[in-house]
């Protein structure tokens, strides 16, 4: 959330001007079939908090089914556009909320200008995404890697300055950390740009989420940024969620529920590993800022969690349910799911 930034709309979602940071993701397979399996599926992506979806659109009929999901789609959708300007020419024939390029590789200044020109007709943004692995080629062996990064995206910057386009947003992704909290901290220095943050390639879901924190919560509460992606070799709700956290931790203003719940252990009578795999997706879908305990025994569960407004904990064959500490409930461990499901419906 960052004051100090133009805003940019995007869709029905308004980025920078001090607007809430908005949370992304990107599909990790090719369009397919626009049917109701898919679109539930970007609808359930809503509710566990992501604000908008970025595709990569490699060819004319990517675009085309990505036109057709824009349709109907409750999310501002992202056309992810590398080379070929016609793509991007033929995205804004929908209703596709923003165009994401890289610099360098959609060529020559006329093609940026008429994509430049159809954008600013239709009212579309478009992001200048640059990544560390794909710098212009007189700038890919700089020793100050953040200054390249920088350069990089201020030289399509001023392109589209000279254009009179503004609707504008900027990515400087590198898979370091550092780089990475380099890189943006001097161009927000330069320019009230709303910032796109990320960690590009940041790996496997552990190593993912410690590096994306590690930057995205760096340079959130320095007030850079305003809108994130946590890019994990991982899925898009798993990315989602993890955006959420660091979003709810920097900002200090949650609005989805936070889940706390124990490790588990030898004493552990309630297998909390297997039923928040199963449960996290509808808590989280809540989209209220409510805590949801899923503790491991009966001994501690409620004591160490008697803030939680639910919680569940279970042992000798049995589940608790309590609300505040109280235990309004107790039932057969067959019965935990349904119980529990009941008692989450009323929050």
């Amino acid at each position: 959330m960052n004051g100090t930034t133009r805003t940019v709309k995007v869709g029905n979602v308004l980025i920078g001007g001090g607007h809430p940071t908005i949370v992304q993701s990107m599909w990790k397979e090719a369009i397919g079939q626009i049917d109701t399996a898919l679109t539930a599926r970007v609808d359930a992506l809503g509710r566990l908090g992501c604000g908008i979806l970025r595709f990569a659109v490699p060819d004319m009929d990517a675009a085309e089914r990505l036109g057709e999901l824009a349709a109907v789609s409750s999310l501002p959708l992202v056309a992810d556009i590398h080379f070929d300007w016609k793509i991007a020419l033929r995205c804004l024939d929908f209703p596709i909320a923003k165009i994401r390029i890289n610099p360098g590789n959609i060529g020559a200044r006329w093609k940026v200008a008429e994509l430049a020109g159809k954008a600013s007709d239709k009212g579309v943004a478009i992001r200048i995404g640059v990544n560390g692995g794909s710098m212009p080629k007189d700038l890919e062996d700089r020793a100050d890697r953040p200054a390249a990064l920088v350069e990089a995206a201020e030289r399509e910057v001023a392109a589209f300055d000279e254009l009179g386009f503004t609707a504008l947003i900027v990515s400087m992704k590198a898979s370091d950390v550092d780089e990475t909290i380099r890189a943006n901290r001097l161009f927000a220095s330069r320019h009230d740009i709303p910032l796109h943050l990320g960690v590009t390639e940041a790996g496997p879901a552990i190593p993912g989420i410690v590096r994306s924190t590690a930057a995205l919560y760096t340079l959130l509460k320095e007030g850079i940024g305003d809108t994130i992606r946590v890019s994990l070799s991982d899925s898009e709700e798993n990315e989602t969620i993890a955006g959420s956290e660091i979003v709810a931790l920097a900002d200090g203003g949650r609005k989805n529920p936070s889940i706390i719940s124990c490790p588990k252990c030898g004493r552990a009578g309630f297998d909390t590993h297997a039923f928040l795999s199963r449960w996290q997706g509808r808590i989280y879908a809540l989209g209220k800022p409510v805590t949801i305990a899923v503790m491991g025994c009966v001994v501690n569960g409620p004591g160490e969690a008697r803030h939680a407004d639910l919680g569940i904990a279970g042992g000798g064959g049995k589940a608790i349910i309590f609300r505040k500490g109280a235990i309004p409930r107790t039932v057969p461990l067959e019965d935990a799911d349904s119980e529990f499901g009941e008692e989450l419906s009323r929050l």
